[in-house]
């Protein structure tokens, strides 16, 4: 099987959850989906990582995203990166600047001003988490016009990314996890 495959037999097996949940958003949903399962399973990092750098623009210097959910993704695509020969750095961005030292927003070997990052998330809903990821970012004078996301939810976050100057791209969709199959 294929990475991608492989990375959506594991969303199936340990990311997919029917009940009732109350999202990130305060929104209420019969299905959740925990993208960090995944991302920090050993196979899910490796598959993850790779097809997210395949999906790479090909000047990008760096990825990003806010912690937690970005954490295992930007060091497993790193990874990747290193292993086909176009390193990427990976980057943190935490919910609020650094208490002491130098007060960062933004973890990581930072690449130089005017560089393309494009922000990584596990799940995206409304897309509040890769936007603001996206702003810290772009306040740090990085070029950022790409959100990649192993799950879009389809639930008005690609919108709401677009209407930042923002472009959405998904290993899957919420239709995918719900229909079980590719």
């Amino acid at each position: 099987m294929t990475a991608r495959a492989e990375l959506f037999a594991l969303f199936r097996q340990w990311a997919w959850q029917e009940g009732d949940f109350v999202l990130s958003s305060g929104r209420r949903s019969t299905y959740y989906i925990n993208g960090k399962r995944v991302a920090l399973h050993p196979y899910g990092a490796w598959y993850a990582g790779q097809v997210l750098q395949a999906m790479l623009p090909p000047d990008t210097a760096a990825v990003g995203g806010l912690t937690l959910g970005a954490d295992p993704l930007v060091t497993a695509v790193a990874i990747a990166s290193a292993q086909v020969q176009a390193p990427v750095m990976a980057l943190i961005v935490r919910k609020e600047a650094k208490g002491h030292g130098t007060g960062a927003w933004i973890e990581g070997p930072l690449p130089p001003p005017g560089s393309r990052v494009v922000v990584l998330e596990d799940v995206v809903t409304t897309g509040k988490s890769a936007l603001f990821a996206a702003e810290r970012l772009r306040a740090a004078d990085f070029a950022v016009d790409t959100v990649l996301t192993l799950v879009d939810r389809d639930e008005g976050g690609t919108a709401a990314l677009a209407a930042a100057g923002l472009r959405l791209q998904a290993v899957f969709t919420l239709a995918d996890l719900q229909r079980g199959t590719l």
